[in-house]
């Protein structure tokens, strides 16, 4: 696999990763009684971005890694 697919493989596989761990673990103000004053309910208390974005990159580093072996052998046949 070149750099740039490569690239390109692993910036869908972080993103898709994201957004699969973003609302893994949220919870919101509404549940323990701690809703501040002039925010939603909803809006979780510990959104914990830097967190999540560590595990995206590992998953995404993971499927890049899976797609760099498997995709130039499926190429070669």
């Amino acid at each position: 696999m070149q750099f740039m697919s490569g690239l390109v493989v692993f910036t869908i596989a972080w993103w898709v990763c994201f957004f699969t761990v973003l609302p893994i673990g949220v919870k919101g103000q509404w549940e323990d009684g701690s809703t501040i004053e002039g925010t939603e309910e909803a809006a979780p208390k510990h959104h914990m971005v830097g967190k999540k974005a560590l595990w995206a990159t590992m998953g995404a580093v993971v499927i890049t890694a899976i797609a760099a072996v498997v995709v130039p052998r499926l190429l070669a046949q």
